[in-house]
């Protein structure tokens, strides 16, 4: 079994400096099954069963069980059930004749499967996000898709919108300067998506080749561009800091600026 800190070392080169799991495997010399077990886990999970296991006796009464943590939750805290009084009303109500371990490991499994997960978030000041949203809008009387740029800064939630007909290579670089312009500033860094007009090509190994556009953009306010992981599409990368907070800005923007739908004679 290896040790946590080649976990570590591992994830970090994977997912913090984006290489390969291939790259990964040659630098460190373990197998591509060991890397990527590494990946999944960030720490030496031990044993781990293929299957859960067999409750001949419990199993009928997993529901009894069910219904009571259920019941628990509108009950006040001094009156819910522990595992010992579960385990003695399966025996007195149900005429259990298992041991109390077992109850005991299923309980605490229910309950934890039932706990509310808060990710704490935590962005320093001085950076920002770009992303692109969509909203409907009236212009000159004709109703059509409008593409929004949207750039924030995490730390403050302070926010900059600007509609434009079509998510362009004109529209892209007129949002920074717009924003910049808004903010009397420009970030330390700013996260992208991988935007197409800003990512031209994605390499095995992690590394990008931007477009010319958006790489003359940086050499001019010399900002620190960053962007997210690629080709990600496991329940990891939907949610991971950056899509959470995006997300939110973008319904936050729909909610407070385009409802109703917004009208204009002329988009500028």
């Amino acid at each position: 079994m290896f040790a946590v800190e080649i976990y570590a070392a591992v994830r970090r080169f994977v997912f913090v400096e984006g290489k390969s799991r291939r790259e990964a495997a040659r630098v460190f010399g373990l197998s591509r099954d060991t890397i990527s077990k590494m990946c999944r886990y960030s720490a030496p999970p031990g044993y781990v069963r293929s299957k859960a296991p067999e409750r001949p006796k419990l199993g009928p009464l997993v529901p009894v069980i069910d219904a009571i943590l259920e019941a628990d939750k509108t009950a006040p805290p001094k009156q819910r059930h522990t595992a010992k009084r579960i385990f003695e009303r399966l025996r007195l109500e149900h005429g259990y004749a298992g041991g109390y371990t077992v109850v005991k490991d299923y309980v605490r499994i229910a309950r934890s499967r039932s706990r509310e997960v808060f990710v704490p978030l935590a962005h320093p000041p001085g950076h920002a996000q770009v992303d692109f949203g969509e909203c409907i809008g009236v212009i000159g009387s004709v109703r059509m898709k409008l593409r929004v740029f949207c750039f924030d800064l995490p730390q403050s939630d302070a926010c900059f919108i600007k509609a434009y007909p079509a998510e362009t290579t004109e529209a892209f670089l007129d949002g920074h300067v717009s924003a910049f312009a808004f903010f009397s500033g420009v970030p330390i860094s700013i996260l992208y998506d991988n935007l197409k007009i800003a990512v031209a090509r994605i390499f095995s190994d992690g590394k990008r080749q931007c477009t010319r556009a958006f790489t003359e953009l940086v050499s001019h306010y010399l900002f620190q561009e960053r962007f997210g992981r690629p080709g990600a599409q496991n329940i990891t990368a939907i949610f991971a800091e950056h899509d959470i907070h995006a997300l939110a800005q973008r319904n936050y923007f729909r909610r407070r600026f385009h409802v109703a739908k917004c009208e204009r004679q002329m988009l500028n």
